[in-house]
């Protein structure tokens, strides 16, 4: 069992509540459940009734909150998960949501890595997208699939290594420079020499 050590108010919602356990911060609550739930600070609680608590007066609001969050993008799971639990909400209620999400078709990691890596491939390399998919909470097997494949990786890097070149003299060291740009975005070394090749030999044997 834990104690309830303070009762405070949001200071930018004035109808919720933070819950502090042990001294420590616990979740968020609407008052109406806190009072409804008759909570006190001094009061000794287990702290999966306050999951209880919560799941049961705020699975819609959480809800709404993260439907709100993926508006303009979607996410992925454990950056939804990441965003609720930055608003006080707990495993539990984060569990309604994203079951939730995932039965109305708002959340597939699947898809998200495969857009994701579509978009990015105009810009860096595989290695450096496998990197940020995998930042973002994506399985392995969801990553690979949406690498698989991937089109567009040779061009991008000789787009970047033109820019790159723009202007300066194609000699082996700046060659060799514009060779560890390449691998630094995230192309692999054979991708990166391919690019270079165009342009001379920066003497690379990696």
């Amino acid at each position: 069992m834990s104690e309830i050590t303070a009762i405070t108010p949001q200071v930018k919602d004035k109808t919720r509540c933070n819950i502090f356990v042990d001294g420590r911060f616990y979740c968020g609550l609407t008052l109406e459940a806190a009072v409804r739930s008759r909570l006190k600070a001094g009061q000794t609680i287990d702290p999966a009734r306050l999951a209880e608590i919560q799941l049961e007066s705020e699975r819609g609001t959480a809800l709404d909150k993260a439907l709100h969050f993926i508006a303009a993008t979607q996410k992925t799971e454990k950056q939804i998960r990441e965003y609720l639990a930055g608003k006080g909400y707990l495993p539990a209620v984060s569990d309604y949501v994203l079951q939730k999400m995932s039965e109305y078709g708002f959340l597939d990691d699947g898809q998200y890595a495969r857009r994701y890596a579509e978009a990015a491939v105009k810009r860096k390399g595989a290695r450096l997208i496998r990197a940020e998919l995998k930042a973002k909470g994506v399985s392995d097997e969801h990553i690979s699939a949406a690498l698989d494949g991937l089109e567009g990786e040779a061009e991008t890097a000789k787009k970047l290594l033109s820019k790159y070149l723009r202007g300066k003299e194609a000699d082996r060291q700046t060659l060799y420079k514009a060779y560890r740009y390449l691998i630094g975005k995230g192309f692999d070394g054979d991708t990166a020499r391919e690019a270079v090749a165009a342009f001379g030999d920066t003497g690379e044997e990696e």
